[in-house]
């Protein structure tokens, strides 16, 4: 009797591992598929870095690894130039790829029109991150200041390759800025393994 409980409850956990959702990390390719390139940095440029660093270091957790003025210093006749522009940069798990940097200009003769908060067109961009505690974070996330909800968290299958589907717990939010941001947690394996 002992013996068959034992079994049973080794099968279920057998099977609960089989479906749970695994913990993805990222992993370069195989050495046999590299090229001599990687996608180091995106950055953004935005109208107020002070307005954007919320959501990117509080709500989403990464962490500020530069935070520079540009531009500035002496000039030949010995006054001083002022800073031009100001660069945040941050990361979440890896500081030489998959980097996100926030760029304010600091003299721009005209104000920059407001955001639009629309879904990315021809010439935008979507930023996507992969987030492991979606379900626990968001709510940090929605209440970040200069935050707007496009989609609370659902669940959406995407067309796998080979047949099949990828599911994926979604969700968006705007940033300060009207940049569309894709808040996702893998519930399957994610495409290209």
């Amino acid at each position: 009797m002992c013996k068959t409980i034992g079994y049973a409850l080794l099968a279920v956990a057998l099977s609960a591992a089989l479906v749970a959702p695994q913990r993805l990390a990222a992993a370069p390719v195989p050495e046999a598929e590299r090229i001599p390139v990687d996608l180091r940095r995106t950055t953004l440029v935005v109208r107020d870095i002070e307005r954007s660093l919320p959501l990117y270091r509080n709500g989403l957790g990464l962490k500020v690894i530069y935070d520079q003025l540009i531009g500035g210093g002496p000039q030949p006749d010995g006054s001083t130039r002022p800073p031009t522009v100001r660069l945040v940069l941050l990361r979440a798990n890896d500081d030489f790829i998959g980097v996100l940097g926030l760029m304010q200009r600091l003299n721009l003769e005209q104000a920059p029109p407001p955001p639009e908060f629309r879904r990315a067109g021809p010439g935008g961009l979507i930023l996507v991150f992969n987030i492991q505690d979606l379900e626990q974070r968001f709510a940090r996330i929605e209440a970040t200041p200069f935050v707007t909800v496009a989609e609370q968290p659902r669940r959406i299958d995407y067309p796998a390759a080979g047949g099949g589907s990828i599911p994926v717990l979604f969700s968006a939010v705007w940033d300060a800025d009207g940049n569309f941001i894709e808040l996702n947690r893998l519930l399957g394996t994610p495409a290209g393994r």
